[in-house]
């Protein structure tokens, strides 16, 4: 396959070019070279960015998915590092899960006002409780 120009890969990887100058700045992928004043990339940078946005998916940093990467440009994954991530989502999928059953209960509560409501006001209480605990986890990785 011919190497491929950067209007051809922002076509075909689904993002802008300023996306792809972007990542290349950030050392994520990179060009081989210019044909007049376009970028021009290898074929298989549509792979690269393809595992890039499916690590940007699931939430990981740039910087956390630039250390996915050998310096040889090949993939080199950490099994425990994905694991975490999955437990992360998995606690995130709870999260929403309770969050969207809460929305449900609130549109469909016959209390005539949500805080007349136990159920609602145990749920915001429990919202309350959940962010405090958040914060206070923000706080100490910053220590």
């Amino acid at each position: 396959m011919t190497d491929l120009d950067i209007a051809e890969v922002a076509h075909r990887a689904g993002v802008p070019a300023s996306t792809l100058r972007f990542y290349e700045e950030k050392g994520l992928i990179a060009s081989i070279g210019r044909r007049g004043l376009r970028r021009q990339y290898d074929p298989g940078v549509l792979e690269r960015l393809a595992l890039i946005g499916a690590g940007r998916t699931a939430g990981f940093s740039l910087d956390e998915i630039g250390r996915m990467f050998a310096p040889d440009g090949q993939p080199r994954i950490d099994r425990q590092v994905l694991a975490a991530k999955a437990e992360e989502l998995d606690r995130t999928i709870r999260e929403l899960g309770v969050l969207r059953d809460s929305l449900r209960h609130a549109a469909a509560c016959p209390a005539p006002s949500h805080m007349e409501c136990s159920t609602f006001r145990r749920l915001l209480k429990a919202a309350a409780s959940r962010a405090a605990a958040g914060a206070r986890k923000r706080t100490a990785r910053r220590s």
